[in-house]
């Protein structure tokens, strides 16, 4: 019996220890399922942009379908830019003005309207505005020919789907973007312009030569290169959740939200990196 004791003691020890492992297993099994999610997510992304490449250097670009995506892209987002250029504009103008009026410093708001857009609030207010519309039409649109099995019969009948669905539709808003961002830039100055006209009395060609008299080259050059990116990470982001959504119904919806998700934190996260490269390069 004396023997037997301490054995009964430990017992519920044991059990507690076994448990207590099982539930290390359980997290660790856990954890290294999220890693591989992770890795192969990164892999499959890589080997879409190296297959986009490759197609985009080969033969037989679709000319055409890329002409009709820029069509897309830029043509039709210009009322929902212009609205949003001439209300940053705007907004800017108002908020600006009495701190200025406080300093007797109200001749500087036309240059200091044009330089924060131009530089910051023109580029990412804009891309974000594209990522919602152009970024979830992308991957609702793929990912409704995935569900429906357009893109497979494409691949039937020796149609790349890669080189005519997402090539150009990636470097329809790699180049459409840009253009867009200085699209709202002007609309959002001359929304400037009439937000100064609410409490005072300046003419637009006055107005217009104060602000791009504080532009410089170096306000302007930085914004249209990282512009380039937040278009190019739109279209891939669009593109890559559409094309590869699942095959069932929700999946649409699961693409076009994801896409918009994901797009807008990588124009963030693109947009603090080209900030701290300009930082660097001309401070």
């Amino acid at each position: 019996m004396k023997k037997i004791l301490p054995v009964i003691k430990v017992l519920p020890n044991i059990q507690h220890a076994k448990k207590h492992i099982i539930r290390l297993s359980e997290k660790t099994i856990e954890k290294t399922e999220k890693a591989n999610t992770f890795l192969t997510d990164i892999a499959n992304v890589t080997l879409f942009i190296s297959r986009i490449v490759q197609e985009t250097f080969s033969r037989n670009f679709e000319f055409r379908e890329f002409f009709r995506q820029c069509f897309q892209i830029g043509y039709k987002s210009l009322p929902l830019v212009s609205i949003t250029g001439a209300i940053m504009g705007l907004v800017l103008t108002i908020q600006s003005r009495p701190v200025l009026v406080d300093f007797g410093a109200v001749t500087l708001l036309p240059g200091m309207v044009a330089v924060s857009l131009i530089r910051e609030m023109g580029p990412v207010i804009t891309a974000l505005i594209c990522a919602g519309k152009i970024g979830s039409g992308m991957g609702a649109e793929l990912g409704s020919m995935r569900v429906t099995e357009q893109i497979d019969a494409m691949e039937v009948s020796s149609t790349n789907p890669m080189r005519f669905l997402v090539v150009t539709r990636v470097w329809a808003a790699t180049l459409m973007i840009p253009l867009l961002i200085l699209y709202a830039d002007a609309f959002g100055i001359l929304g400037s312009w009439v937000g100064a006209n609410i409490k005072g009395d300046v003419s637009l060609v006055l107005f217009f030569s104060q602000a791009f008299g504080h532009v410089h080259f170096t306000d302007l050059f930085p914004a249209i290169i990282k512009s380039f990116f937040f278009g190019a990470v739109i279209g891939l982001v669009g593109c890559y959740k559409g094309y590869t959504a699942g095959r069932g119904t929700e999946s649409v919806g699961i693409a076009a939200n994801s896409a918009v998700v994901l797009a807008s934190l990588l124009v963030i996260i693109v947009d603090m990196i080209a900030v701290q490269i300009t930082d660097m390069l001309m401070p």
